[in-house]
């Protein structure tokens, strides 16, 4: 056969077809052979953010005004991740084809994603630049929750008359927040609904059903009565709220979140356990607009005013605002020089151990809405001397297992209990028994001083076999902190009695006829012996070491200022203002005009109305 034509029909249909067959095969495997990588789903970033974003008050103020932000690394990788699915996809074809390209770092323009993500908070403290930034942060965590599930969030709110303003901000925003929530439907169905507490001595429910209204919610707050007992039951007004909405939350299957605003650290701490494994077991995260803790001290000042009688009055009031630890581990040891007073009041960063604990173990942040002004130190160090927030029982257990910790803490706690007592620097001298009677008096706290100085050394030294074993940079800057700053103290103490002792003994003539006073300020020469020689070595050892091995510290600042002033004493003569006697039958004093004791007594007149009105914080 020498053609297709001389084929049987049926012959040549099967050529034909395996024919074509074989050209459909040649066609599969051309295709199998240059494979293609195809992405699915575009996600139009931009437009999300133009539909769903916040206004630019609430995104500009997240983070604002923190030189430390402090963030979990669950949340900032929770930031970074699956921002742009494309791009990750390029880069990872780049590494298998080994391209080596630089790669340039930029922060992405916040998402809808971003602003609706449920976020792995464990208990970070961040500085989200005032109550503003507070609230607005806030935001994105029920807008997170809201992604969820529907949310029930309960306020409370602390009643202390210094929080008058911060409440005022905090219903000011609430307006603002509640419309972008809206905004962004996630309200829809009702699906927020919000409830309040105030407290102080008293808890006060101040909603007594869950609300959806905004706007009765924030004249409720702006009503909250000033509470001036100076108490504050912080965990038992959290206790009470998750009593009183449990059951509402579990029936209408919501999520629930508390959000505690307050610039103390509470008076009810010991419930903290209790109320840690209560929220917990529900599932219940607890946020805290607060103030930074006072670094290493438990009280701090807050400015306050208030009304008396028609007159305004304005004060730094004492407040229980620290510390960031479980116990103070700094010694209330004031400076001697005043250029060195601002640093007794230190901000630590973060917020009081309790109240952070509680958000870290729920789950929660606690927002650093005040910080006390000063010296801001960098994240990336801080970073390293994080407290340790860990159970009140554990930490508990250190103290026993190492002496240096144990003696560290019981050292700062004689130093809290028991007034330190300060030296008198400047002596009146118009004649030399005048000075004698002023050296006098000032020789007997010193004794009292001493006392201290010497017991607190004591007990460091008992806990120095034990440093070499310390587990922490927090632990060891804050020992040889402490070592060496009652070192230094005891150093100042010797040579002020011994120099004290001179000038009684034998008065120094001065040397300019106006003079009528001696001043002791710091002097590189020291009037005692060899042991004291000793101390000073070992005071400025410590000292230096705390500079060197943690720079950039609180710790390191302290010791500086500590070191900076001469441990020495020298006179200087000079002039004060001293009441004249007014004649025979009259005591000392100045004979004043009549309009300048008006002022004076009205100033006494004033001084006490303001001592006897004085609220408690």
């Amino acid at each position: 056969m020498n053609s297709l034509t001389e084929l049987p029909a049926w012959a040549t249909s099967l050529v034909v077809h395996i024919l074509i067959l074989a050209l459909l095969a040649s066609l599969t495997m051309v295709v199998i052979s240059e494979p293609e990588f195809a992405i699915t789903t575009m996600i139009d970033d931009q437009a999300l953010v133009e539909d769903y974003k916040f206004d630019s008050t609430v995104v500009n103020q997240v983070g604002n005004d923190s030189p430390a932000n402090m963030v979990s690394s669950s949340l900032a990788a929770a930031r970074q991740l699956g921002q742009n699915p494309q791009q990750e996809m390029e880069e990872k074809l780049e590494e298998k084809l080994k391209f080596r390209e630089p790669v340039i770092e930029t922060i992405p323009e916040p998402s809808r994603a971003e602003l609706l993500a449920t976020f792995d908070t464990t208990g970070a403290t961040e500085h989200p630049g005032g109550t503003q930034g507070a609230i607005d942060r806030l935001a994105m965590e029920i807008a997170g929750s809201l992604r969820e599930r529907k949310t029930l969030v309960v306020w409370l709110f602390d009643a202390s008359l210094s929080l008058e303003k911060r409440r005022e901000a905090i219903a000011d925003r609430f307006e603002t927040v509640y419309r972008q929530l809206t905004m962004m439907n996630a309200t829809k169905d009702d699906a927020l609904r919000t409830a309040a507490f105030a407290f102080g001595q008293k808890i006060d429910l101040l909603t007594s059903e869950p609300t959806s209204d905004y706007k009765k919610l924030a004249k409720t707050v702006r009503n909250i009565k000033s509470d001036t007992s100076g108490l504050e039951y912080v965990f038992t007004a959290v206790d009470t709220a998750f009593r009183r909405f449990e059951s509402y939350r579990r029936k209408s299957r919501r999520n629930m979140m508390f959000i505690v605003v307050t610039d103390e650290r509470g008076n009810d701490y010991g419930r903290l356990e209790e109320v840690i494994n209560k929220l917990r077991r529900a599932g219940t995260r607890v946020y805290c607009v607060g103030n930074a803790a006072v670094f290493g001290r438990e009280k701090g000042y807050i400015k306050t005013t208030w009304e008396a009688d028609g007159e305004t009055f304005t004060k730094d009031l004492p407040a229980d605002q620290g510390p960031e630890t479980v116990a103070a581990e700094r010694l209330q040891l004031t400076f001697w020089t005043a250029r060195n007073r601002w640093l007794e009041n230190m901000s630590s960063g973060y917020g009081p151990y309790a109240l952070t604990r509680l958000c870290a173990e729920t789950g929660g942040l606690y927002l650093v809405a005040e910080d006390v002004a000063g010296q801001k130190f960098p994240y990336e160090v801080m970073r390293n001397y994080l407290p340790d927030y860990r159970p009140i029982r554990e930490y508990q257990q250190q103290l026993r297992n190492n002496l240096a910790k144990g003696m560290l803490v019981q050292a700062a706690s004689k130093t809290r209990v028991d007034s330190v007592p300060e030296p008198q620097l400047r002596f009146q001298a118009n004649t030399d028994n005048i000075l004698r009677q002023q050296i006098t008096e000032a020789q007997k706290p010193l004794a009292d001083l001493e006392y201290h100085l010497r017991a607190m050394h004591e007990m460091l030294a008992q806990g120095e076999r034990d440093r070499a074993k310390l587990d922490s940079p927090r632990w060891k800057a804050s020992f040889d902190l402490a070592m060496g700053r009652v070192l230094a103290m005891r150093v100042r103490a010797y040579g002020y009695n011994a120099i004290l002792a001179d000038m009684k003994a034998k008065p120094k003539p001065f040397e300019n006829s106006n003079s009528n006073m001696w001043r002791l300020t710091p002097s590189t020469r020291i009037s005692a012996g060899p042991t004291v020689g000793k101390l000073k070595k070992a005071a400025e050892e410590y000292l230096s070491r705390v500079i060197d091995e943690h720079p950039e510290t609180p710790w390191a600042m302290l010791a500086e200022a500590e070191i900076s002033d001469p441990l020495g004493w020298q006179w200087k003569e000079g002039s004060m203002r001293i009441a004249q006697s007014r004649g025979p039958g009259g005591g000392n004093g100045i004979q004043l005009a009549p309009d300048e004791q008006r002022r004076r007594a009205e100033q006494r007149r004033r001084a006490e109305k303001m001592r006897s009105t004085e609220p408690k914080l």
